[in-house]
């Protein structure tokens, strides 16, 4: 009659480098990503009975398949293990672990065992490491199998962490975003498109624990009717990775400020004009909502805007604490990003329209540094007055509890 094999009950829950916080800033930051993991297994209605912190890991009770994957997307977690739970005595490790090795390991497997232990026990790792080992090899030749071990390249590797006085073992392990718990570096602001970089830049600063507003530029007659429907689409899936908050969208309309720019501004200084215009607004709604700074999609040389010439006269006077994530990656690499978050296929729909029709036919691409307040002495309209007006009246669209 073969044995039942014991259920998963919790998964491990691992961070890294808020452990190297001072004893109060990581308890503090440890809470938080405690009530993050609790917010993101609610948004996804995965049944868990409970969340505990012991030195250096959270622990969740659930038998849920999906937990793992879903606590997975919480920033601030490196990995995450779905285990099986015993008392940290010799016997019973030793049977969990023969009995759960079974069904894992196929006849002619090879195995390893790796152990580690925290608190004081009568056992070295390596000694409950060989003792669980040995009750493997016994069962597994038991069923008819025929196993071998090797510790340097084995075909399937159990795992035991012995605590005080639980013990835990398991054999997968699912990769976290990493980088610290939500909420606890503040927020900024995110000037958030249609396309495929901004999204990223986003998501590697919500990474580093920043809550996110996104600022939505809405170039029309300019721009097609499909650019704000995909930056929308955007922002939910980035607020997607940090439930359990109430989200905001400002769109600020901005074909006021295009046709006014255009009618004065030298055509090929139209995009530099337009991003040194969205910096000034963004900061304007960065005061509004007391966030610390200003989020960009830029990536060196990738669009005319994005050399280092014109991103410095775009820039030039401005007191604003702007941030590029993405200054030096290379697009493949922000593409492969944008897939793994899930904003990719969203970004690339199109339409028969070309999404901004002010782009003029050749931009510059190597602005001098006073170039953008040249064009702004030029303009015959108040443009301080503008920029505060347009911040003031951006339309706030509400992302309740995604």
């Amino acid at each position: 009659m073969t044995e039942p094999v014991p259920e998963k009950s919790i998964v491990i829950v691992r961070y890294g480098e808020l452990s190297l916080k001072s004893r109060g800033v990581r308890d503090r930051y440890e809470e938080i990503l405690k009530m993050n993991i609790h917010a993101m297994l609610k948004a996804n209605d995965v049944p868990f009975s409970g969340i505990r912190r012991d030195y250096g890991r959270i622990f969740v009770e659930t038998q849920s398949p999906q937990a793992p994957e879903i606590i997975a997307r919480v920033f601030g977690v490196v990995s995450v293990s779905p285990a099986y739970v015993c008392a940290s005595v010799p016997e019973e490790i030793t049977s969990l672990c023969a009995a759960v090795s079974v069904s894992k390991i196929r006849d002619g497997d090879t195995y390893a065992v790796r152990a580690r232990r925290n608190g004081n026990h009568s056992f070295s790792s390596n000694e409950i490491a060989r003792l669980c080992g040995d009750a493997i090899w016994e069962k597994l030749t038991d069923s008819g199998k025929t196993p071998a071990v090797d510790l340097t390249n084995p075909d399937k590797e159990i795992f035991i962490e012995v605590r005080q006085s639980q013990s835990y073992v398991y054999f997968d392990s699912v990769k976290g975003p990493g980088g610290f718990p939500t909420g606890t570096q503040g927020k900024m602001v995110v000037l958030l498109s249609g396309g495929i970089d901004s999204p990223v830049a986003a998501w590697l600063m919500m990474k580093r624990g920043l809550d996110i507003i996104p600022v939505f530029f809405d170039n029309s007659p300019y721009m097609s009717p499909i650019a704000l429907e995909k930056a929308l689409d955007n922002a939910k899936v980035l607020f997607s990775w940090m439930p359990g908050r109430k989200h905001k969208v400002y769109r600020v309309k901005n074909g006021e400020y295009m046709t006014s720019m255009m009618e004065t501004c030298h055509q090929k200084n139209i995009c530099l004009m337009c991003k040194r215009f969205m910096f000034r607004v963004g900061g304007e709604i960065m005061k509004m909502t007391g966030a610390s700074g200003i989020i960009s999609g830029s990536s060196l040389g990738q669009v005319a805007s994005q050399t280092a010439e014109n991103m410095l006269s775009e820039t030039y006077g401005l007191c604003l604490p702007l941030y590029h994530p993405l200054i030096a990656f290379d697009k493949q690499e922000i593409i492969e990003i944008a897939q793994k978050i899930g904003t990719f296929d969203n970004s690339i729909r199109s339409s028969d329209e070309k999404e901004c029709s002010a782009v003029p036919e050749k931009p510059e691409v190597k602005a001098k540094l006073t170039t953008a307040l040249d064009e702004e002495e030029r303009f015959n309209f108040n443009l301080n007055g503008l920029i505060q007006k347009l911040a003031r009246e951006a339309e706030v669209i509400e992302f309740p509890g995604v």
